[in-house]
């Protein structure tokens, strides 16, 4: 039980107990009390209204940071670097494309810890690019390889999407 509500069913069991006050005084008791609940109130609000403004930053940031356009160069370099052999996206093929999400998977969960919200940006930029071409060739994928390439697509988007809930959360409890 939270202290405030327990402190409160105590001022009640008081009340209760003692049948020698007068209905002023138990009056008086439960204006203090409620005035005690008022003041809890207040503070948890004005956290949440602070929490609040700190999200809508952090919003505001990620807004202006999607606006601004990757650089190609460092682009084709994080590609090269998640996707080794298979940097060239445009040219995969049905036999070729589903390593080549292996190979984008492992090395973004081996870096994933180290990155930046830009480096974020990146990856995702490659994954759709990955993603692209996923579409382009899936007629012609095994229904075994499909599978296994749309739960590395979950697995991806999760990956950024608790990166995304874990800076928000940082966001939230900075001074």
């Amino acid at each position: 039980m939270k202290m405030p509500v327990l402190l409160s069913l105590l001022a009640a069991a008081s009340l209760l107990s003692s049948c020698d006050s007068t209905p002023r005084e138990r009056q008086e008791v439960v204006e203090r009390e409620t005035q005690k609940l008022d003041t809890l109130a207040e503070r948890a609000a004005d956290k949440l209204r602070v929490a609040g403004r700190r999200a809508a930053r952090f919003d505001s940031v990620s807004r202006v940071r999607n606006r601004q356009p990757l650089d190609p160069a460092a682009e084709q370099a994080f590609s090269n670097e998640l996707l080794g052999s298979y940097s060239a996206i445009g040219s995969l093929t049905p036999a070729t494309i589903e390593p080549a999400f292996v190979q984008f998977m492992q090395q973004v969960r081996a870096r994933r810890k180290q990155w930046s919200q830009r480096d974020w940006d990146y990856a995702t930029a490659i994954s759709r690019q990955l993603n692209a071409q996923f579409r382009a060739v899936r007629l012609d994928i095994k229904g075994r390889d499909e599978l296994h390439i749309r739960a590395l697509q979950t697995e991806f988007t999760a990956l950024e999407t608790s990166r995304d809930v874990k800076d928000l959360g940082e966001a939230v409890k900075q001074p």
